[in-house]
């Protein structure tokens, strides 16, 4: 078996995640990467992670749950991806669009890794 990685670039999910007043009401943007270690073991879909589950595994961290800090969402972020199968390590960056309006700065991430 081989080790891959899959990238994913700009996943768009709307959550409540933020330590200033209105943030854990209001949904706001965020926007996800993906740097994912995957275990191939053959030439078909169900030899590597699908890239379905992936981007559902993003979705559902950012929309389902609601936090403070966007360290803590990109950690979860990277746990639920890590819970795929064939899934042997990953990083996942979220950026957090408004922040960096406000701050008139070009761009706010945060990033986890696992594996």
């Amino acid at each position: 078996m081989a080790e891959s990685r899959i990238s994913i670039r700009g996943i768009s999910a709307r959550g409540r995640h933020g330590a200033n007043p209105g943030e854990a009401e209001e949904a706001q943007d965020f926007v996800v990467d993906l740097d994912v270690a995957v275990e191939v073991s053959g030439d078909s879909l169900d030899a590597t992670a699908d890239y379905r589950a992936l981007v559902g595994a993003a979705l559902h961290a950012v929309e389902g749950t609601s936090g403070v800090l966007l360290e803590t969402l990109a950690e979860n972020v990277a746990r639920g991806v890590l819970e795929i199968g064939g899934v042997t390590g990953v990083t996942a960056v979220v950026h957090k669009p408004r922040a960096a309006a406000f701050l008139e700065v070009e761009d706010i991430a945060a990033s986890a890794t696992i594996g």
